[in-house]
């Protein structure tokens, strides 16, 4: 029995060993992330490089941490109102960073189909975009006259621009206020985001600026969860999207506030700085109600 007990153990030993040299031989993945076949002794790149010395994946799992439930009845004050995020602030050059713009990861879900962007005829999110309206917007169409020399006629010739991401320099959020009676708490709800376009002229001059379309925020509260965003103190515990609307890590101010005239700031006030003190009466009138809800 001994002598059998050898002979066995010899025999797997044997094999593990051949199966070791032969997944040695076929593939060695180097830490770079490069495939070396050392039979054939040629270089193949299985993958893209990765850029970083450990896998980033946790991002692509998390999920946005679901709101509490608030019913109608705990509801008894809420104001609605628009504010804007100029991205030329420092606090918001997030926005525009060059490491992934917010713009292209709206644009890139809605591509995707993961969303859906509505049209700027309202800000009631009822009117969705098609793709091929989608795609009007991510890239404009020009006709371009080009001369033959040696047939000497005109050629007409489509050309089609890319949209330049830079020309977006605020963003239009739509949100809403509330004190819920069961937490007894002040809260506040994104509904919408809008980026504001600059379009120019064909020499280069400004001619106006306005949303391009409208983006419903919970649906894309899941897109911003799994999309990282750059976090200037630690670049190993990158922010996502939704951390940075969740967490209000963004500077805006108040162009609208729900009326009976339906007006924005700028439509009733004389210039910058009347729409600047008007805009932080609005923010502070909402401060100001959850401060006397209390007595101390």
């Amino acid at each position: 029995m001994n002598a059998i007990t050898k002979v066995i153990g010899t025999i797997a030993t044997s094999l593990l060993v051949c199966m070791n040299t032969l997944n040695a031989q076929n593939t060695y993945m180097t830490e770079s992330g490069l495939s070396i076949a050392s039979n054939s002794k040629e270089v193949k790149a299985c993958k893209t490089p990765r850029d970083g010395f450990y896998d980033r994946y946790l991002h692509k799992e998390k999920m946005p941490l679901p709101y509490d439930y608030v019913h109608e009845k705990d509801v008894f004050w809420e104001k609605r109102v628009w504010r804007e995020v100029d991205t030329r602030e420092k606090m918001n050059h997030v926005f525009v960073s060059p490491h992934g713009p917010l713009i292209t990861t709206i644009m890139d879900a809605a591509k995707e189909g993961d969303i859906t962007l509505y049209s700027t005829w309202d800000d009631q999110f009822k009117q969705a975009l098609t793709q091929d309206e989608i795609q009007g917007l991510m890239s404009s169409r020009d006709t371009v006259t080009i001369f033959d020399p040696t047939s000497l006629n005109d050629t007409a010739i489509v050309v089609y621009n890319e949209m330049n991401w830079e020309d977006i320099q605020k963003y239009r959020i739509k949100e809403v206020w509330f004190f819920d009676e069961e937490t007894s708490s002040l809260g506040v709800r994104i509904l919408g985001i809008a980026p504001i376009i600059n379009r120019y002229s064909d020499n280069g001059d400004l001619m106006n600026s306005g949303p391009m379309f409208w983006a419903y925020y919970p649906e894309l509260r899941k897109t911003f969860a799994q999309t990282e965003a750059f976090n200037p103190m630690n670049d190993g515990a990158r922010l996502s999207w939704d951390d940075i609307f969740e967490a209000r890590l963004f500077s805006s101010y108040v162009i609208k506030e729900n009326n009976i005239h339906d007006r924005r700031i700028k439509d009733y006030t004389t210039n910058g700085v009347n729409a600047l003190l008007e805009s932080e009466r609005i923010q502070s009138e909402i401060f100001n109600f959850e401060h006397d809800l209390w007595s101390y």
